[in-house]
């Protein structure tokens, strides 16, 4: 009975396997509008009703797979930073980056499901496949300037400073990530991430073209000025 089972659930994996590949190929070569239940199905050779054995609707598998894009993508940066596990800092923090970076203009379809995608109310549950795999992604950049931030702190402004509205939520965030920053120490880090994920998506969707052929030294000048940000004395340098 144990065989069967065994068996059962390694043909169960490989199915769900052939699933998310052929999704992933209707997202690259049509779009994200081409995910549909029916297309995926004619894709690996079943029904659409025989689709939903593996998955509730559109949006549990677009979950599923966009799971898969986060795994993918956390795994290039974690490389990246323990490529450098014996080097400073900062070096390993700016080698996640540009890892980052790096994945995202080789899949800019997969990237641009991940994160210009809005999420539906299923994916939003902490219990989410897709949830848990935006964390382990999130955990990367975090860690490294929790790392920091304990032990060489970063300026951080006063908290009173801030419009009240601001202050509440960054008091929030800092809850939700066990106090591992403070507030003030969270509104560092959230606006380095907002410039960074910003520059990206421009990037990645095209809307620099009008001005740039070559994104790469505008993306280290926002490397540069991160790294003042977070008071980095090693800045780190491209791989070459």
């Amino acid at each position: 009975m144990s065989a069967q089972t065994s068996r059962r659930e390694r043909l169960r994996r490989a199915t769900l396997e052939e699933i998310h590949a052929a999704a992933r190929r209707l997202l690259v070569e049509q779009g994200s509008a081409a995910v549909t239940i029916n297309a995926v199905a004619r894709q690996v050779g079943m029904s659409g009703p025989a689709l939903y054995h593996y998955y509730a609707g559109h949006d549990e598998l677009v979950g599923a797979v966009t799971a898969d894009f986060f795994r993918e993508l956390a795994a290039a940066m974690e490389q990246a930073r323990d490529a450098r596990a014996d080097e400073p800092i900062g070096d390993r923090l700016l080698a996640a980056c540009r890892a980052m970076r790096a994945w995202a203009i080789a899949h800019p379809a997969e990237f641009g499901w991940i994160f210009a995608s809005p999420i539906t109310p299923p994916n939003r549950r902490s219990d989410s496949e897709r949830h848990q795999a935006a964390l382990r992604f999130e955990r990367v950049l975090l860690d490294l300037t929790v790392e920091l931030w304990r032990t060489r702190p970063f300026p951080a402004p006063d908290l009173a400073d801030l419009p009240a509205s601001l202050s509440e939520q960054l008091t929030a965030y800092s809850a939700a990530i066990d106090g591992q920053l403070p507030p003030e120490a969270a509104h560092v880090f959230l606006t380095c991430w907002t410039r960074l994920y910003g520059l990206l998506c421009m990037e990645v969707l095209h809307q620099l073209d009008f001005a740039y052929t070559d994104m790469e030294p505008v993306f280290e000048e926002c490397l540069r000025d991160l790294a003042t940000t977070l008071a980095l004395d090693h800045p780190g340098r491209p791989n070459t």
